[in-house]
């Protein structure tokens, strides 16, 4: 008597990418914000002051946008799994250097190298996720997108500040090890390598113009408000990387083989989304950066109460993911994103009636339909967006569209620190910080008028059945 051969359960690709990409993104959201409850426990340690401190922050933030423009041709050229490992295992290795750093110097070199993994495993991630499920399946991966995005930076602050109270700040980084050794060991096994190749060479010229002047251009928009427009450093950095992005889009539209597609946002789902993640990213960035202060300036609350207040943002986040995996189907991009952009306006706005910051509930309700209604059109945007790029230019498309979301949330930030002078320092009453929170909201009207170039019907599945595709899959060879 014979009996049938037992087969192990496999882990489906898909499943695979779903869980290695969120393991990394939620790892690399946690560092963007848990670091910063430490910086004074951090800067004491070492003896150093809280002005140095900071250069931890800073090292991170301008490491992470100097990988930007290089993170799809890296995918493309040596694979999507090869490329998005390496920054992972990088990443996690760059971690546990934070943590048993010596001193402040190794710790700013170790946040760096973090910052420059952390660069590019956004892009490239996206990518493999955008590539494994066709553009009718996007829909569902609203819930993975929108943990690390939202959940993940707000958790940072009171983690950060729970894991150095009650254990140490080396705990800030030791965290990430054992997370990214699990998820790199699943992705070896899991993941499906895909290379596009490039038939041109590197574009070095594009790269050296490129990724100085996005880093200097981040360090300007980010420190400015802070520091002062007019301190050297920040107006250095503001003029020099405005000449050579300037340059660089030159460049890169004259270029038969360009580092970044610039040509790409001619095409009208990408080049619209495109726009709105600049107008989303400068509306929301703003108002979380100016509300506390409003809130602060209205009540006199304190800095905690202030942070709090803005949490419900988060849990409105990952409540608009299950309105997009639900409506985005049946009613289309154009159709869910232009009421959604729309409404937050009047909630942004609402936030700057005279009155409205007196209630710490009504605040708390705002805050969480700003992340419901505005984290809808988000999530639509992005999903739309790539639905008529091509999986070749995947990669090129990714880095772009992250490129101009960071750049619109810093560009956002600037300008409501700049409507009330200063980082809050400037304003003595309420009035100019109700300004600002205006406009953003106008912002965001605005990113409604730009929704009508939106798709209006919603992704179609392939012209061929599942059992056709499933055929296709087997017969493609098991790379890795």
């Amino acid at each position: 008597m014979t009996t049938a051969p037992t087969t192990r359960p496999r882990l489906s690709p898909k499943t695979a990418v779903v869980l290695v990409y969120t393991a990394a993104m939620c790892m690399n959201g946690l560092d963007s914000t848990i670091v910063n409850p430490a910086l004074f426990t951090i800067a004491g340690d070492f003896g150093q002051p809280v002005s140095a401190a900071n250069t931890v922050e800073t090292a991170f933030l301008v490491a992470l946008a100097l990988a930007l423009p290089a993170a799809g041709w890296l995918g493309d050229r040596f694979g999507t799994k090869r490329v998005f490992l390496g920054a992972l295992a990088v990443f996690t290795a760059a971690s546990a250097a934070c943590g048993l750093a010596p001193g402040l110097p190794a710790l700013v070199v170790a946040r760096a190298v973090q910052g420059l993994a952390g660069g590019l495993l956004t892009p490239v991630g996206m990518t493999l996720l955008f590539r494994a499920f066709a553009p009718h399946e996007r829909a569902k991966l609203s819930k993975v997108l929108i943990v690390p995005t939202a959940l993940m930076p707000a958790l940072g602050p009171p983690l950060g500040g729970f894991l150095t109270q009650h254990l140490s700040w080396h705990w800030l980084f030791f965290v990430n090890v054992p997370i990214g050794i699990a998820a790199v060991l699943l992705g070896v096994v899991g993941l499906r390598e895909h290379v596009e190749g490039v038939p041109g060479p590197f574009d070095r010229a594009g790269f050296w113009l490129a990724t100085p002047g996005l880093g200097l251009l981040t360090y300007a928009l980010g420190f400015g408000p802070s520091h002062g427009w007019t301190e050297p450093a920040v107006a250095v950095g503001a003029v020099l990387g405005v000449a050579l992005l300037t340059a660089a889009v030159v460049h890169q539209l004259r270029t038969p083989e360009p580092l970044l597609k610039l040509r790409l946002l001619a095409g009208r789902a990408y080049g619209t989304a495109s726009a709105l993640a600049v107008l989303t990213a400068a509306g929301l960035m703003g108002v979380l950066f100016v509300f506390p202060l409003l809130y602060q300036a209205a009540l006199g609350a304190s800095a905690l109460d202030a942070g709090l207040s803005v949490f419900p943002e988060a849990v409105g986040l990952m409540l608009a993911s299950q309105v997009v995996d639900r409506l985005l189907p049946r009613i289309g991009p154009r159709r869910l994103a232009v009421p959604a952009l729309l409404l937050a306006a009047v909630v942004f706005a609402a936030l700057a009636v005279p009155g409205a910051a007196d209630s710490a509930w009504l605040v708390r309700g705002l805050m969480f339909a700003i992340g419901l209604v505005l984290g809808t059109a988000v999530l639509t945007v992005q999903l739309a967006g790539f639905e008529d790029i091509a999986p070749p230019d995947m990669g090129r498309a990714m880095g772009l569209f992250q490129i101009v979301r960071t750049l619109g949330g810093a560009l956002g930030i600037a300008v409501c620190a700049g409507v009330i002078g200063g980082h809050g320092t400037g304003a003595t009453g309420p009035g100019p910080y109700r300004v600002a929170v205006w406009v953003t909201a106008a912002l965001v009207a605005v990113g409604a008028l730009i929704a009508l170039r939106l798709p209006k019907d919603p992704p179609q599945p392939p012209p061929f059945d599942d059992e056709e595709a499933g055929e296709e899959a087997a017969q493609a060879p098991a790379a890795g």
